[in-house]
């Protein structure tokens, strides 16, 4: 296990890596998940054999720390792993995201160009959540104290069920609430637009259960590539591993 400080008050996030050549591939997980309980199984695919690989649990999340008086926004994220990164002195990274993961990995692109050469999404957050709207886990519905305090964390693990929560139980709620109500907000610009711009070869995938990609016209106009993944839906790499790894392997 690995460690980088990332607040300025010690606070530290942490990865676990398997050695190979560069450019690593840097595996970021999804709100309320952990990299390597949704990627192992891909990495150690022989496909993907070779290439250094690191497993970063955001900040709140997993094995990392989870600090009461961090942000926890997806800017803030995306400079935890850029700590991370730089503190293993990884450049020019392939980034494989997932979900809020992904638009942490869109962020730092922007942020960090030097750190990034290529994003491989996999149903990332791309816009901020319309009004009205909460996100899959609901976890945005609650205020931080009745999240927190007053039972909607166990209420949110008892309606995502089991799978979802055997993950989201290791991370911290004040921390999950916080990410939640950052992603719902998202980015100015969106993540889309700094998606759009970025100058990092870029894949994005959805699976077909989940439905059509919006405006995804603007998106390939960009020169992204899109990805439908047939009998996927949301966890493309657990529904559909071996289009996962193939997507991954791609040589750009």
């Amino acid at each position: 296990m690995r460690q980088a400080e990332f607040d300025g008050r010690g606070s530290r996030i942490r990865w676990t890596e398997s050695s190979g050549a560069d450019p690593a591939r840097v595996y970021v997980h999804g709100l309320g998940s952990a990299s390597t309980v949704y990627y192992a199984h891909i990495a150690a695919r022989p496909e993907l054999a070779g290439r250094r690989s690191l497993f970063v649990d955001l900040p709140g999340h997993g094995i990392s720390d989870r600090p009461a008086d961090f942000g926890y926004t997806l800017e803030d994220h995306a400079d935890a792993l850029a700590a991370a990164m730089d503190e293993a002195r990884v450049t020019a990274a392939e980034l494989v995201a997932h979900s809020m993961g992904g638009a942490v990995a869109i962020v730092l692109a922007d942020r960090r160009p030097d750190l990034v050469s290529r994003l491989v999404l996999a149903e990332a957050n791309l816009d901020p959540y319309p009004t009205g709207r909460t996100g899959g886990s609901g976890i945005a519905s609650y205020s931080e104290r009745d999240y927190v305090e007053n039972g909607g964390h166990a209420r949110v693990l008892d309606k995502v069920g089991p799978a979802w929560a055997a993950t989201m139980r290791l991370a911290d709620p004040l921390a999950l609430h916080r990410t939640a109500t950052g992603l719902a907000r998202g980015t100015t610009p969106t993540m889309r637009r700094l998606l759009e711009r970025s100058t990092a070869a870029r894949v994005h995938l959805q699976g077909e259960q989940s439905g059509e990609l919006h405006d995804w016209k603007g998106l390939e106009a960009a020169g992204v590539r899109l990805v439908t993944v047939p009998g996927a839906g949301h966890n493309i790499m657990f529904d559909r591993p071996d289009a996962f790894v193939a997507e991954v392997a791609t040589t750009v």
